[in-house]
């Protein structure tokens, strides 16, 4: 019998499929500024540089780290594309850009078909939420790299902002607020402790009373998606300082990214309700509250800066989106 790529594990033709089937998702988060198809060697991009006086491109790369286990585990493929563009989208629009495309790598065991349009239908689903385009990506097929049933997922989004606009917390000060927004359970970081808390008491599929739902159902939350609330901010409350999103290394790791030195960050963790699914996190993995705060958003996945005198209008424009916002630290 002769070799075959086939017969080592990749399946040519299985790809070829893959890429029929999600054309037209993708081509569903095209706009105007889009002029290539799905297939070609790159995607191509054009936008309007008129109302702009110094566009700067934004970009951001990332994966959601073994939350990929869980969705992989409780076979629901369709949140964890949305999670990522999320995830993205919020990176850069912290630093005050607007997304413009987004590009997707998915790397399998052995690549099924109908996983990898779950993965891209949650893709576009988020792409159009946020007003971005998917218009490129790539599909790999990697037996002896990943477990037959196992795969991967990163993304690049890149976005523009104009100069004088860039959000970078050079000018925060002391006094300075941190108001804080909530997250929507774990995100994509602090998994890897949470599952091997989690997984040794639970099953993913078993109802948790403190949770109100099935541990697989909390851990699949999606990744929030903070860019209409940010645009909000920007618009109506003056001198914004900074953005910060919380991501892995908690609320003072990520928050430190924008604050200048010679200046420090005190937070008042008790200003706003840890979320259950935190608490239960904490409690079976008996985690020293230190622990837990250097891993895990603790509830709050975006922390603006702004000027004492701006606290009202912030609260007052999160509240009008249906954000509940909380004062939840100070520049000293």
């Amino acid at each position: 019998m002769n070799n075959t790529y086939k017969s080592s594990g990749v399946d040519i033709e299985a790809g070829e499929n893959t890429v029929d089937r999600i054309k037209n998702l993708a081509r569903s988060t095209f706009n105007a500024n889009v002029i290539t198809d799905i297939g070609h060697f790159g995607g191509m991009f054009k936008f309007d540089t008129s109302g702009y006086d110094e566009p700067i491109l934004v970009s951001s790369v990332d994966g959601v780290g073994t939350k990929l286990k869980i969705a992989i585990e409780m076979g629901i493929h369709n949140t964890i594309g949305q999670d990522l563009v999320n995830h993205c989208v919020n990176d850069i629009a912290v630093c005050g850009a607007e997304p413009m495309f987004f590009l997707d790598y998915m790397a399998f065991g052995r690549l099924d078909e109908n996983i990898a349009e779950e993965i891209i239908r949650g893709f576009s689903v988020a792409c159009k939420e946020n007003g971005c385009s998917l218009i490129a990506g790539e599909t790999a097929e990697m037996p002896g790299i990943y477990k037959e049933n196992d795969y991967d997922i990163s993304g690049t989004i890149v976005g523009v902002v104009d100069k004088k606009n860039i959000l970078d917390g050079k000018n925060i000060k002391a006094g300075d607020l941190l108001v804080g927004f909530p997250s929507n359970g774990l995100h994509t970081n602090g998994y890897s402790l949470a599952r091997t808390v989690l997984q040794q008491k639970y099953n993913l599929r078993d109802e948790v009373s403190i949770l109100n739902k099935t541990l697989g159902d909390e851990l699949l939350r999606i990744h929030k998606s903070y860019l209409t609330l940010i645009r909000a901010i920007k618009s109506n409350v003056n001198s914004v300082k900074g953005f910060a999103h919380i991501t892995g290394g908690g609320i003072v790791g990520n928050t430190s990214r924008i604050v200048p030195e010679g200046l420090t960050i005190k937070i008042h963790w008790g200003n706003w309700e840890t979320p259950p699914v935190f608490k239960l996190i904490q409690e079976t993995g008996d985690i020293e509250t230190e622990e837990m705060r250097k891993v895990f958003n603790q509830g709050i996945g975006l922390i603006v800066a702004v000027p004492k005198e701006m606290e009202e209008t912030t609260l007052q424009t999160s509240m009008a989106l249906n954000e509940h916002a909380f004062v939840v630290g100070e520049i000293e």
